[in-house]
C-alpha cells in the first residue's frame, strides 16, 4: 500500500524505513528539502548498518530506498495514500493545522494518523470531518528496531480504524498496544515522571548524572539511565510532554523540574545539539558539568 509520512526528522525517516522495508511504497514529505536531503541519507547509512550486521542483504536495501519518494508537496505526496503518519514536532497547534490541511487533501477512505507522543489525538480529530479515521500510532525511537507501537484511539476512532491500524503495524513486525487518550497515553505518563525525579534528584544534588543512571541501569535493568535517555529523547520533547501532562491533569507531580526548563532555554538539548546532560561532541559520550545549568 501507499503510506506517507511527514516530517523528515529522526521518528518520520524511521518510520518510512521501516514502511518501506517492509514492502509498502512511501512519500515521505518535509518542507524543508535539505531536511529529506539528510533523511535519505540517515535511511541508507542505517540499511547499510543492517546489511553489515547481516539482517538483511544489498538487493533488500537497494528495494527499501528505491520504494521512497521524497517531496516538498504535501498535495502530491498524499493522492492515493490508505494512511498517512504525522510525525512532525510536539506542538499543538502545528499539528492542528496539519490535520485540517490533511483532511481536505487525503483520499475519503484514508486513515489520518499521528505519531505523537503525548497530546490528544481527539482534540486532533476534532478539526477534521472525519475523526472516526484518526488514531495515534506511537511508534519508538530507533523506529526500525523498537518492536512497540502504541495504538491510541481517540474519542471517535471506529472499530475499523483501530483495526486497520492494529493488522498494519503487525505487518512491520511490531507489538501494537492499544491504550486510550488520555494524556501521554501509558509509555510516557510513566516514563516522563521517572526522568523528570531524575533531574530533580540531580537538581537537588542528590547524585550526579553518572551515579543517577548507573543505579537505574544496574538497579532496575534498564538498558540505559533515565538522564541518558533523556538526552536521547530531546530535553524539549521531554518538556513538552511534561507540559501536557501537568496541564492535562492539573497534578504538581508533573510539573518540569527548573534545572530541565534551563537546559532547553539554554540550547542544551542533548544529543540533537550534541550536549545535555552527556557531551556527544566527535562521535564520543563523555560527562558534562550539568550542575553550570542549575
Amino acid at each position: 500500500m501507499k503510506v506517507t509520512v511527514i516530517g523528515a526528522g529522526t521518528m518520520g525517516n524511521g518510520i518510512a524505513h521501516t514502511f518501506a522495508q517492509f514492502g509498502n511504497e512511501v512519500a515521505l514529505v518535509d518542507l524543508n528539502a535539505s531536511s529529506l536531503e539528510k533523511a535519505m541519507a540517515v535511511i541508507t547509512k542505517n540499511l547499510d548498518r543492517m546489511v553489515t550486521k547481516a539482517k538483511i542483504t544489498d538487493k533488500e536495501k537497494e528495494a527499501t530506498l528505491s520504494r521512497i519518494n521524497s517531496s516538498t508537496d504535501l498535495n502530491t505526496a498524499v493522492q492515493g495514500s490508505e494512511l498517512v503518519v504525522e510525525a512532525a514536532t510536539e506542538n499543538l497547534k502545528v499539528k492542528l493545522e496539519l490535520f485540517r490541511q490533511l483532511d481536505e487533501l487525503a483520499p475519503k477512505g484514508c486513515v489520518l494518523a499521528t505519531n505523537t507522543s503525548s497530546i490528544s489525538i481527539t482534540q486532533i480529530a476534532s478539526v477534521t470531518q472525519r475523526p472516526d479515521q484518526v488514531i495515534g500510532m506511537h511508534f519508538m525511537n530507533p523506529v526500525p528496531i523498537m518492536k512497540l507501537v502504541e495504538i491510541i484511539r481517540g474519542y471517535s476512532t471506529s472499530e475499523e480504524t483501530t483495526k486497520k491500524v492494529v493488522n498494519w503495524s503487525q505487518a512491520l513486525n511490531k507489538v501494537p498496544v492499544e491504550v486510550n487518550d488520555y494524556p501521554g497515553f501509558v509509555a510516557n505518563r510513566i516514563l516522563m515522571p521517572m526522568i523528570n525525579e531524575a533531574i530533580i534528584s540531580l537538581h537537588e544534588g542528590v547524585a550526579g548524572v553518572m551515579e543517577v543512571d548507573t543505579v537505574i541501569k544496574l538497579g532496575m535493568a534498564h538498558p540505559m539511565g533515565p538522564l541518558q535517555l533523556a538526552d536521547f529523547i530531546g530535553l524539549d520533547v521531554c518538556l513538552s510532554i511534561l507540559n501536557v501532562l501537568f496541564e492535562g491533569f492539573g497534578n504538581p507531580k508533573y510539573a518540569p523540574c527548573p534545572l530541565l526548563v534551563n537546559m532547553v532555554n539554554a540550547g542544551k538539548l542533548g544529543v540533537k545539539t550534541g550536549e545535555g546532560f552527556y557531551s556527544y561532541g566527535h562521535g564520543t559520550k563523555e560527562l558534562i558539568v550539568a550542575s553550570s545549568f542549575q
